[in-house]
């Protein structure tokens, strides 16, 4: 099993992350982690999915895809070519005297407190997908409460695969 992450310029129409994952379901593909937002252009939306499967897969995956209506274009972001990041929120459970460890953890991996209560702490946490899951390992021995995940977004390093859409 391979793991591939696609980027797709879609319009911004509604509905089109509705056909995109409708398509994986009905094929039996599995979707990883999926993002979406508007680009500089409001016409248009940046789609990133994470997928995996053998090659035969996803090659059949990225044809799929691009024969849907609203894609404008779909291109792989290859490793070494292209920027991941994803942004977590981990909610985590403590003492007065617990927090400083955490405080010290989540200063190592350069996040950020964002909220602080009598009984626990959020960590705002960005980076690449191994960096946030290193952290969470780190806080074994900690509960954590809640944990929100964004998936990962990701642009092709340079200029060279900038897509102008008229």
């Amino acid at each position: 099993m391979k793991t591939k992450v696609f980027q797709l310029l879609a319009n911004n129409t509604s509905g089109v992350l509705s056909r995109i994952s409708g398509l994986f379901s009905r094929r039996g593909y599995n979707i990883e982690s999926i993002t979406a937002g508007v680009t500089a252009d409001p016409r248009y939306s940046r789609i990133t999915i994470v997928t995996s499967g053998d090659d035969e897969v996803l090659e059949q995956i990225e044809k799929q895809v691009a024969k849907l209506e609203d894609i404008r274009v779909i291109k792989e972001l290859k490793p070494g070519e292209s920027v991941y990041r994803e942004l977590a929120l981990v909610k985590v459970r403590c003492s007065a005297d617990e927090r400083q460890s955490i405080i010290a953890i989540t200063d190592i991996f350069r996040g950020k407190i964002v909220d602080v209560a009598t009984e626990c702490l959020i960590v705002e946490i960005t980076g690449d997908v191994e960096k946030i899951d290193k952290f969470i390992d780190l806080l074994e021995g900690h509960e954590i409460l809640e944990l929100a995940r964004t998936g990962m977004a990701g642009l092709s390093r340079g200029i060279e695969n900038v897509t102008f859409l008229p």
